[in-house]
């Protein structure tokens, strides 16, 4: 399969996997992002209620941390979403990009609890898989304008 696999798709490959390294880093290891472990377990089960606290208390937790819970969350999941369709054609339509963000989400959401690392987080589900889908989205237009530069699929 190694063998078959174009330059392009092999790169892709390596900056996927740092990708994922990263983010295990940042979801279970990384002080600077509360993943110190907890004694209780911490969960949010309210659909925007973690972004409607911040976005209140914006002025208060600064903007910074609102930015960082927001569009941190979306712009954390956007590889994923950009890099899988290209390194595995297989998965090259947005509703498996929805599936697959949502479940690697959930996943996360759930160690997390278990672990008492971080909290289990509606809200970061759902900005995740926005980030998955958004970076899904910046892989067609790119493979769009490629098409129309080149005449080619690029695959």
């Amino acid at each position: 399969m190694w063998k078959r696999t174009k330059t392009h798709q092999k790169v892709c490959w390596i900056f996927f996997v740092a990708y994922l390294v990263l983010l295990i880093y940042f979801m279970f290891f990384s002080d600077g992002f509360g993943r110190a472990p907890h004694v209780e377990y911490a969960y949010n089960l309210v659909l925007f209620k973690e972004i409607k606290r911040f976005y209140i208390y914006r002025d208060i937790v600064g903007t910074e941390a609102f930015l960082l819970n927001t569009a941190g969350n979306v712009v954390c999941f956007m590889p994923f979403g950009f890099f899988l369709p290209i390194i595995s054609p297989r998965f090259g339509k947005w509703y498996l990009m929805l599936i697959l963000s949502f479940l690697l989400t959930l996943s996360i959401e759930t160690i997390q609890l278990v672990f008492k690392v971080g909290s289990f987080d509606v809200d970061d589900m759902f900005l995740n898989t926005l980030g998955g889908i958004a970076g899904y989205l910046c892989q067609w237009i790119t493979r769009a304008i490629g098409r129309c530069l080149h005449g080619t699929s690029n695959r």
